[in-house]
């Protein structure tokens, strides 16, 4: 039955490119800004990755849904990209420890999808285009429609999201007798960064994106942690006054991806939109204290300026992206602050960046 119902779908980029292909199952129209992942595996992660809030996911492995999907694979409570386009959708999964297939992940949280798609010629005119909004659709006789339809989406630079997947209320995670009491600004935390933190003997306090300094500072922690997420970091000013206060008092802070752009930001550093942005698991990058090279998981469509970054004397370039020669991490000289642009926790075979969280517990020890 699952196989008659696919119908003939579309993907409409804003420039009015056309591509074509199927629709899984559902019928619908989904629109968010289009970009790529290049990771061979975990897909689950990724659609449930709060970071792609908003965007229309394109995968370049050639097979997804193979392997099926399980329950605890998830990095948040429902998906979180606004729908997906690959080439070769499977229906059937092979895999003992499954607990479903995609197509029924993807019915249970009500994810359009669409396969048959060249995604080839697709992502090679992202990369000379760049990304840009982009809408898919089962609807390819409305296609005028859907071009005044897409026209009135907001453009990702400038665009607040970490309001959309942030916790509404406080909560715990881990132990509560353990060693060490974290606060983290949650602006779009992912489960596994929560998993890590808790395996260092860590008990933290997840706050919502909005929280004040006061906030965080009540739980007494040990020391505190702004998350990645979603979305452009320039309207994120409360989380920047966060992070401001954190570091003038010289606590102990990590930040990731979105985080490490707030904590950038925090010190006059500013962040731009890149042409296409950062996502796979096998992004090379440098350590430039210790010399060594890091395979790293990464999801990013911001970053920060680096000719500002190399001009500020409160801050040190601590890693730099071999492809682009763009800032992967920074310190606050002085501070006990730190920050990476890439996934430590995001570990798809190589663990080489997992270190950064002994660090940040270090720090806190040391503090």
């Amino acid at each position: 039955m699952k196989y008659k119902q696919r119908k003939k779908a579309l993907i409409l980029l804003a420039d009015g490119t056309i591509f074509y292909g199927k629709s899984i199952g559902k019928d619908g129209t989904a629109f968010g800004e289009v970009c790529f992942n290049t990771g061979t595996t975990g897909y689950q992660e990724i659609f449930t990755d709060p970071s792609y809030y908003g965007q229309l996911m394109v995968t370049t492995n050639a097979h997804i849904g193979n392997y099926g999907t399980k329950e605890d694979e998830v990095e948040s409570d429902s998906v979180k990209i606004a729908g997906l386009i690959c080439k070769n959708f499977s229906f059937e999964y092979s895999r003992p420890g499954g607990d479903a297939s995609l197509q029924e992940f993807f019915e249970k949280h009500n994810t359009l999808a669409i396969s048959d798609v060249d995604t080839r010629a697709l992502v090679s005119y992202i990369r000379d285009n760049g990304a840009m909004n982009a809408v898919i659709s089962t609807d390819v006789d409305n296609i005028d429609n859907l071009k005044k339809e897409l026209a009135k989406q907001p453009d990702m630079k400038g665009l607040e999201l970490a309001s959309k997947v942030s916790t509404k209320e406080p909560y715990f995670y881990g132990d509560e007798n353990a060693t060490y009491k974290i606060a983290a600004l949650d602006i779009g935390i992912k489960k596994n960064i929560l998993r890590n933190l808790s395996k260092r003997d860590a008990y933290i306090k997840v706050f919502p994106y909005n929280s004040k300094f006061e906030d965080l500072e009540a739980f007494n922690p040990d020391g505190y942690f702004l998350s990645n997420g979603p979305g452009d970091p320039e309207p994120l000013v409360e989380a920047q006054e966060v992070a401001k206060e954190i570091i003038k008092r010289n606590k102990p802070l990590f930040g990731i991806c979105l985080g490490h752009q707030v904590i950038a930001l925090a010190n006059g550093i500013s962040t731009y939109k890149m042409h296409n942005g950062h996502r796979g698991i096998n992004h090379p990058v440098k350590n430039l204290i210790t010399g060594k090279g890091e395979i790293t998981s990464q999801n990013h469509g911001f970053a920060i300026n680096r000719e500002e970054t190399e001009a500020n004397p409160n801050v040190e370039i601590t890693h730099l992206h071999l492809n682009d020669d763009t800032v992967a991490g920074i310190k606050v000289k002085g501070k006990n602050c730190f920050s990476v642009q890439y996934h430590p926790e995001a570990s798809p075979g190589p663990n080489d960046s997992v270190y950064l969280f002994d660090q940040f517990i270090d720090n806190i020890k040391n503090a």
